[in-house]
């Protein structure tokens, strides 16, 4: 069934993102920066870290296990868990209580323990007879990846945009351009479709925390002339009847984690694809590959890439769903919405045929036994350069796998 509206309508598409400074994101930062931390010392540690920030607090849990040096391993985790943690803050730029957590001196909780051995037989190969020598999924679960060529980078328009305007936000806070930006900010991007096309930009939201001393009227025109117009502007969306939303409460002082609980894995759509493509059950942060929730989902925006890319088909969206414990996908699903240019059903062949979408061949193919994860836990871990997940280097296997 098709998700979209009809290709015949215009209407309306709303995508949001976070920046960095969001204390939901300062957690999924602080979650990945623990798992890189382990993938460093072991590139096969299973890891599963969450956490927890509020005012003047941080706090971690879950699962960590190591293949080699465990004890060792473990002991050094715990004991750089904290140093970790604080680094992630103070590189946001939360270093004053008035900014919503200081990085020097939030308390810090550290709950991460041993993996269950139940999990961990299943997803080293020690499980049912069947399986055994052969890595599993670490749990079960659906996962979707999605690809269109609404942007150069083949991702939905909105929240790539939205992605762009927090980037441009944070290179000027941090290079001091504009002083009184602090680390929380939001935006969100709606944009005019005519089907699957975007015609026009029809309003942007921002909302920045910043310092108290600054007047409205200057935030205002600021963020409109130096942040969303800079970035949008190359686009040609923009017209004189654009709306600009900015700080709509009126002032954004009370910011981060004292403005706001943060938790690991609260901003899945922020992570994916905007709500333009459905998103599986679970979250990215903190897990490592073996977890398909995240390894499966890269691979499924791998698969919708490379196939948009191949120029067979404007858009598609890949599901791959796993059993607990299994070493290999119970179920493969290509849908294309009516844009594909050859048969489905030779799309779908061609995929299995071309991408090896097992535990251990994901990890394999993406390389995803690497400390490469603290960077995709702000502004998208789509549609961003330098990850392999968004390479396009299968598209002329597809192509001769179609033919054939």
């Amino acid at each position: 069934m098709d998700i979209f509206p009809s290709k015949s309508n215009h209407y309306l598409f709303t995508s949001e993102s976070v920046g960095e400074g969001h204390p939901d994101k300062l957690c999924d930062q602080i979650s990945d920066a623990i798992l890189d931390a382990c993938l460093k010392l072991d590139p096969n540690a299973h890891v599963a870290c969450e956490t927890f920030a509020t005012t003047n607090f941080v706090l971690i849990g879950g699962e960590i296990s190591f293949t080699v040096n465990a004890k060792e391993n473990i002991k050094f985790i715990k004991k750089n868990a904290e140093k970790i943690a604080r680094k992630v803050a103070q590189d946001i730029g939360y270093t004053s209580a008035s900014y919503g957590l200081d990085c020097k001196k939030f308390k810090f909780i550290n709950r991460l323990h041993a993996q269950s051995a139940d999990i961990n037989q299943g997803v080293v190969g020690a499980g049912l007879s069947e399986y055994k020598g052969l890595q599993g999924a670490g749990d079960q679960g659906m996962m979707f990846g999605f690809a269109c060529n609404e942007t150069p980078e083949l991702m939905p328009a909105p929240v790539f945009y939205a992605h762009k305007i927090l980037l441009a936000a944070t290179s000027l806070r941090k290079s001091g351009k504009i002083k009184w930006l602090r680390p929380d900010a939001k935006s969100q991007v709606t944009i005019e479709y005519d089907g699957y096309k975007p015609v026009r930009i029809d309003s942007v939201v921002v909302s920045h925390q910043h310092d108290p001393e600054v007047e409205y009227e200057e935030i205002k025109k600021t963020i409109i002339n130096e942040i969303i117009k800079p970035v949008l502007e190359p686009t040609g969306l923009l017209d004189e009847n654009t709306k600009y939303y900015i700080n709509p409460t009126g002032k954004f002082e009370i910011g981060g984690p004292d403005g706001d609980a943060g938790l690991t894995g609260r901003k899945i759509i922020v992570d994916t694809y905007g709500g333009m493509g459905r998103h599986g059950g679970g979250a990215f942060s903190g897990k490592d590959p073996s977890k398909v929730d995240r390894s499966a989902a890269y691979m499924a925006r791998y698969i919708a890439k490379n196939i948009v890319a191949a120029d067979l088909a404007d858009r598609a969206e890949v599901q791959l769903a796993y059993a607990i414990g299994v070493p290999f996908p119970v179920s493969v699903m290509i849908e294309t919405f009516g844009t594909e240019k050859v048969l489905n059903s030779k799309i779908e062949a061609a995929v299995k045929k071309v991408f090896d979408c097992t535990p251990a061949g994901i990890s394999e193919t993406l390389k995803l036994r690497n400390p490469i994860y603290q960077p995709t836990a702000s502004y998208g871990h789509f549609g961003r350069s330098g990850f392999p997940w968004e390479n396009t280097d299968k598209v002329d296997e597809l192509k001769a796998a179609v033919k054939a």
